[in-house]
Parts: C-alpha cells; structure tokens; sequence
C-alpha cells in the first residue's frame, strides 16, 4: 500500500496520566476506504489511543507524538479547534449506547445537534435528512424513532442511532469503540454488515477497536495488537489472523470457545505469553472433543411446568391491565443434578425473566415450579429464605451488582452474615479461602470493586454466589462484557468448581459458541417459547429451527 493513500498517520503516540504511561510510542497508518482493526484486552490504551485523535482525554493526561490528518497535527489543537473536527472530519461511535445518548431528549433531536455543530439547516430540512439517514443504517420506522426516547429502543437500534450521528456530517475517518461488544451475535452480525455497506458508498475509513478477533476477521483490512500500551503486532489482516508472530496475538485467538470441538479447558493469553510451548499444548488438547456428561446425576433438581410470566404494558385508570407482554410463555423443562444447562436467545427473548423468576426474584402468573419435588410456589417469604442459600445466581454487570462502598471481602462475606451462625472471624477465615480457590489474592480483601478489573469483579461475584455451597446457580450473561481473554479464565473456573463440587449451574447467554463450551444440554429460546433443546453436539451440527441456524450463522468466525 502506497504512503500517499493514508488519510491518517500516527507516529510515536504516547499518553501518560501522572508516572504513568498507558499508550507507549504507537504509530500506524490508516489507509483510504480501509478499515484497521485496533485489537486488545482491557487497559491495553486502545481506545485512549483514540480518544487522543479526538481531543476527548482529560486535561491531566499528558500526549505527545503526532497525529497528521492532511497535513494537521490533531494532538496539537486547541479545544476550538478541535470541535471543528470532530463530527465533521472524525466522527465516533461509543462502546456503550444507553449511556451515550441523553435519556431525556428524543433521538432525532440529539442527532440534529450534532448535525447543527457544522451546518445551519433549518428544521424541517434537518429532519429530512435525518430520517432518510435513519432508513439508511436501516432503522425501522424512522419517523418514530425521530420522536423515541432512547429507552424506548433496543440497544440495536439504539447503536444504529449512535452510527447515524456519527455519520450525519459525512466524516472522512470514522472511530468504532467495541461497537458490539454487548449486543447478540445476530445484532452484532448486522451492525457490521452495515459498517461495511456504509464504508462502501461514501468511502470512510474506519478504525475498529475490539478485544475480539473472531469480530475483527469480519470487518479489518488491516490489524494492530496492543498490549499495555504498547503495539505488540500489525499488519494485514490475513497475515495476523492465519499466521500470527508474537505469543500475545496467538493466546488471543485461541482463547475464544471453538466451535469445531469441546476442549477441556479453553487456553488463556497468560499461558501463552507465560510458556508458548504450554500454549502450543493447548491447541493439541482443542482438538480432543470430552464427554459432556460428567458428574450429572440422573436425579431432577428443578421441574419447570407451563411457566408463564407476565408483564403489564398499560392499565386502565383503576389499575386494570388492559394490555400485557408475555415474557415467558408456558415452558416445561427440568434441570438434572449436576449438569450446566444452556439458555441461549436473543434479547427480549425472556432469558433473564426465565432465570430470575427460578428463584423466585420474580413472580410468574401461571404454572408450577419444583426444587426436589417441592413447590416454590406454595412457600412463605420465611420458608423461601431458608431456600436461598440453595438456588444463587451471577449477574450480568459484576460492577453495578457489588456496593461500591464495600470492600470485596464484606461483600463475599455478607451472605454468611445473613444466613450463618458463624463469627466474623470464622467468616473472614471462611471467605479468604474462597478468595484463592476463584483466583483472588487473599490480600485483596479490604479493596473496593473500583480497584478491581472486570474479570476480578466477576470473579467476586462468582465467589459471593458460592460462599453458601449452592446447588442451583443461575449464571446471567456472566461473562458477556468481558473480554475474550479473561471471559477464558472465568468460564474455565466455572467448569473446575464444578467438578470440585459438583454444582448445577444454569447457563443464560446469547453465545452460542461460549454455551457450547460449557453445556451437557442447550435450550434454545425465542419470544419467550423455548424452541429447540438438545446436546450441543446435536444442536451444532443439525439445527431443527431456522432461528437457531440464525444464531449459529451469526457467530464471528475467523
């Protein structure tokens, strides 16, 4: 690729907060109509990298190198400056929508702000053009969506909003960070078959920031690896994909679940950079399929009989409900003694109403549910508590799910507190050594979650579900917004306290290829109906229904 076709080049970027350097001396090139795909675990200075390109990073941070977008330093530009930029030449699209988007104004309107930065339209021109622009990124009903509060979308449709403001004034470079990290494989599927539609008609090149691979190989041209700041590998992106140099860019692509076997244990990115030859094991043990069925007994846990849930939409004025939306629709099943049954669907399917209202967090209207024989329904609030330490459950948000005022110790140590006669002594004694037996240094216990990572938050709330030695727990999009590295770790943790302790585990994602991983069983479930249900080895290769070939169509292949 010729030097002149680059529309971006970034040489010895480097930002520090303090003593501290979190991007060392990065420099790339971006090429015109291409995408480079940015590529790392979480705090690798990938999407500081970019914030810096757009001025966004806090006045303390300190940034040097150069950053030259025809024939402008944009490291060098003052905050007015800046805002003549950004929208106009570089436009962003935010990892996460719901908090991108104000909750309180409509989304045309924030839209036709954006659009109003760079342009004097009068109204009814700028909701013109914005509406066919919301029918482009293939929203439906565009003229509604001008009117919606963001709430009143899903967070695909929220994301196409975000691109749609990021693309009103026809950038030249557009900057997507984890644009798909948190939505199902059939969302994210069409969220970058739209990304390259779009590059295609007006030209834009764009820089794709991700912790996955497997969604890299759909949508770079070329790719850069970071790792703690530093770039560790680039190059096109075949090269890196089917024949990566550095231990780092092989540990990431072989710790995502495989779809082709059933490893026993998923290889991490520390096993490879720790003993490549470890790592070169790993590959060979992925190739052997294991025997699904350890350690299920052949005893029924929980008997689930035509379960419905209910949601009231609208009431009438003396609190009637006039209209309603099941979530969950007359489902029958049961979960055997120790095995990791899989749910997996789109969201809004009923996943989560499912699981909550197992344990009773939820009510359901009509139906029947059996822990050993004995209903849940029938049992007073006193009786249910005495149940809960059997039937526990792992939230999706390890950070929203701890109190950030309590250290991670208390917090693993409250269910004992609540339903244990132990001392604070024999507690604290008691949650250390879960501490280490889920990866937790014991000296941590008097950190607070903010001092924590992602997967070390998770970890916590896996140990806090624990403390009480469950039967049941219900894993709720648990390892979802992690990243594919530490995803690795947590679900090859499930699988060994599992077999230590032989517990039951319901598994609610929209992964296919992570339930694979870690199911004996899959139920498949849609519009809140279960669907389909069979081994993941059945269901994999001789799909009933065409939604679950949708869901296994969707997932990112390399």
């Amino acid at each position: 690729m010729e030097k002149d076709n680059s529309i971006l080049e970034v040489k010895g970027l480097s930002v520090a907060f303090g003593d501290r350097t979190v991007v060392d001396n990065v420099s790339y090139a971006l090429h015109r109509g291409r995408t480079l795909g940015i590529v790392g675990e979480s705090g690798s200075g990938k999407s500081v990298s970019s914030m810096a390109l757009m001025g966004l990073l806090p006045k303390k941070a300190t940034v040097s190198g150069t950053a030259m977008l025809n024939g402008t330093n944009l490291l060098n530009l003052t905050e007015d400056e800046f805002r003549a930029i950004r929208g106009r030449r570089i436009g962003m699209i935010f990892q996460e929508p719901m908090t991108s988007l104000n909750p309180v104004q409509k989304c045309g309107a924030q839209v036709v702000e954006m659009l109003r930065q760079h342009e004097d339209v009068s109204d009814k021109e700028a909701r013109e053009r914005i509406i066919e622009l919301f029918r482009e990124v293939l929203l439906p009903r565009p003229e509604k969506i001008f009117d919606s509060y963001p709430h009143e979308l899903s967070g695909g449709q929220k994301q196409r909003v975000m691109i749609a403001m990021a693309l009103i004034n026809h950038p030249d470079i557009l900057i997507a960070d984890e644009p798909t990290t948190a939505l199902d494989v059939t969302v994210q599927k069409t969220i970058l078959e739209l990304l390259k539609s779009l590059q295609e008609k007006y030209g834009i090149s764009i820089i794709f920031i991700t912790h996955d691979l497997g969604v890299i190989a759909q949508i770079a041209d070329d790719i850069l690896v970071m790792y703690r700041g530093k770039v560790v590998e680039q190059g096109p992106a075949d090269a890196i994909l089917h024949n990566p140099q550095e231990p780092y860019t092989k540990g990431l692509l072989a710790c995502r679940p495989p779809l082709d076997s059933r490893p026993e244990r998923l290889p991490t990115v520390e096993d490879y950079l720790s003993n490549e030859e470890f790592g070169m094991r790993n590959e060979e043990l992925a190739d052997a399929s294991i025997d699904s069925t350890f350690n299920i007994q052949h005893s029924t846990l929980i008997s689930v009989k035509n379960l419905t849930v209910e949601y009231t939409l609208k009431k009438s004025l003396f609190g009637k409900p006039l209209q309603t939306l099941k979530g969950v629709d007359g489902i029958s099943f049961d979960i055997m003694e120790g095995e990791t049954l899989g749910l997996v669907g789109e969201s809004g399917c009923g996943k989560t109403t499912l699981g909550r209202a197992l344990l009773r967090l939820i009510d359901h209207n009509s139906g029947s549910i059996s822990y050993r024989g004995r209903s849940l329904d029938k049992l007073s609030d006193h009786e249910m508590r005495a149940l809960r330490p059997k039937l526990q459950i792992i939230f999706q948000d390890p950070y929203s799910s701890l109190n950030p005022r309590i250290t991670i110790g208390d917090a693993i140590a409250e269910p004992l507190a609540v339903h244990s006669r132990e001392s604070r002594i024999s507690r604290r004694d008691t949650v250390i050594e879960l501490m280490e037996q889920v990866g937790l240094q014991s000296d941590w216990y008097n950190r607070y979650p903010h001092e924590l990572s992602g997967g070390q938050r998770q970890r916590v709330c896996i140990a806090r579900a624990l403390i009480l030695q469950p039967e049941l727990v219900v894993c709720d999009e648990s390892v979802s917004a992690l990243d594919v590295s530490v995803q690795a770790q947590v679900l090859n943790l499930l699988n060994d306290l599992k077999r230590r302790y032989h517990y039951t585990y319901l598994f609610i994602t929209h992964d296919l290829s992570v339930v694979k991983f870690l199911s004996d069983r899959i139920m498949v479930m849609q519009q809140g109906r279960i669907v389909e249900s069979g081994t993941p080895d059945e269901l994999f290769a001789n799909p009933q229904t065409e939604y679950t070939r949708t869901l296994i169509s969707a997932i990112p292949r390399l």
